[in-house]
């Protein structure tokens, strides 16, 4: 059973959770002007956690065919085997089991928001096999982290709010971008859609150089209508250098560097807003 666990948790890359968890606690932190209610903030993570461990898993079985071909994929879990689709089922299962007792324990609103936030975070899946701009798709799932965090605090979603789901969203997207790159050729041959296949890798790079300048811009919007301190804008600068350093590492025709860009640099990223973020509120 351990095996089967650790084999489920490698095939949604589980420590890449510090991506979206962050900017959910961000989104608490700031609705609770300070840290919220330990329980309120246990279910924040559960929600989180449970969300992210159902729409991964589901991507794989979603992709397992296409994973196969792809010989950058195919040595995931699920192509060579490792997991099988039951297995990899019963996790999307509990999953969205815990996920809407997590809303359910927040609150009324939280629950009756869950099937829509499942619809958007499973539905990304499919999006790749219809419109280039399915890494927006993906930024909306992701955005929805920080949005729901809030409402468990409050009750209810602050307009301002949204701005921190539209940095969330163009983040995500950004990122999704360079890292659709690495498959624009598998894509062209399975009819699959992305902006690198629809504009070319040169191309694409620059949209996502433009969604991750408008990221640092709505960073700051959000500091100026919260009117958060010189902590918070320090984690913002710091962010923009980052997301600099992060595409000095990506060339149209050189990606032997994505994976540093990737993995590190966003995880960096999210943690830097919540650090930041917290340190303006709590001193």
């Amino acid at each position: 059973m351990i095996a089967v666990l650790a084999r489920l948790l490698g095939m949604i890359k589980f420590p890449h959770t510090v991506f979206a968890l962050p900017f959910a606690l961000t989104g608490a932190f700031l609705a609770a002007r300070g840290l919220p209610p330990g329980r309120v903030l246990f279910w924040i993570v559960a929600a989180m956690v449970s969300a992210r461990t159902a729409a991964m898993t589901f991507n794989r079985l979603a992709d397992r065919e296409f994973d196969a071909r792809n010989p950058r994929t195919a040595g995931r879990e699920l192509p060579r085997g490792l997991v099988t689709p039951a297995q990899a089922w019963a996790l999307v299962g509990v999953s969205i089991a815990v996920f809407e007792v997590s809303a359910w324990r927040l609150n009324r609103l939280c629950l009756l928001l869950s099937p829509l936030a499942l619809a958007v975070i499973l539905g990304y899946s499919w999006t790749k096999r219809f419109t280039p701009y399915s890494h927006l798709v993906l930024g909306l799932a992701l955005s929805l982290a920080p949005a729901g965090a809030w409402i468990a605090v409050q009750g209810g979603l602050d307009p301002r709010a949204l701005v921190l789901c539209l940095a969330v969203l163009t983040w995500v997207a950004g990122f999704d971008i360079l890292y659709a790159m690495q498959d624009v050729e598998f894509d062209r041959r399975e009819g699959l859609y992305s902006l690198p296949v629809h504009l070319g890798p040169a191309r694409a790079l620059t949209a996502a150089r433009l969604l991750h300048g408008a990221t640092v811009l709505l960073l700051a919007w959000l500091g100026a209508l919260l009117r958060l301190g010189a902590y918070y804008g320090t984690g913002v600068a710091v962010v923009a250098g980052l997301l600099a350093y992060e595409h000095s590492l990506v060339r149209p025709h050189d990606l032997s560097r994505l994976d540093r860009a990737f993995f590190n640099m966003n995880g960096y990223i999210s943690l830097t807003v919540l650090a930041f973020t917290l340190l303006d509120l709590l001193v």
